[in-house]
């Protein structure tokens, strides 16, 4: 069946579009993960500055709560954090420092359904893509709709 210029224009375009789409998403992927991570490895960084680990402490039922993050060590000896928003370092007390980070820690969960969303996107758009031929000569389309099936189970 021969395609006229037109309708070939019209695949085209859509082809153009999903690519786009694909591309805006996976770039959308990256900077969450790196927000993701970059808190975490902050928190775990700190934690083993204190040599403790996230369940290694107890905190005390007692008058004197024992900090889970600090443990036994000096929570007023000071370490260097970048101030969110700016480039700038500056030098806080190690208890305030993890404080600030584990405030921000409940965004981590929506940030992770973000990921997720993300995620699932990214693979309907591959998908999308490969049924419309634009990448069958590199993936299969059997192949990546095996993909976009795959569950992960954590």
């Amino acid at each position: 069946m021969e395609l006229s210029s037109e309708q070939l224009q019209r695949k085209v375009e859509a082809v153009e579009f999903a690519a786009e789409e694909l591309l805006i998403a996976r770039r959308q992927l990256v900077e969450s993960d790196k927000s993701r991570n970059g808190t975490r490895e902050a928190l775990t960084a700190l934690r083993r500055q204190a040599r403790t680990s996230k369940s290694s402490v107890l905190s005390s039922e007692s008058d004197e709560k024992i900090c889970r993050t600090c443990g036994d060590s000096d929570g007023s000896r000071p370490v260097w954090s970048l101030c969110p928003g700016a480039d700038v370092f500056v030098r806080l007390p190690f208890h305030q420092v993890h404080c600030n980070l584990e405030r921000v820690f409940p965004a981590q969960v929506e940030l992770e359904t973000d990921v997720n969303r993300l995620q699932s996107t990214v693979k309907e758009k591959t998908f999308l893509l490969s049924e419309k031929g634009a990448i069958a000569d590199v993936v299969s389309p059997s192949l990546v709709e095996s993909f976009v099936k795959l569950k992960d189970r954590h």
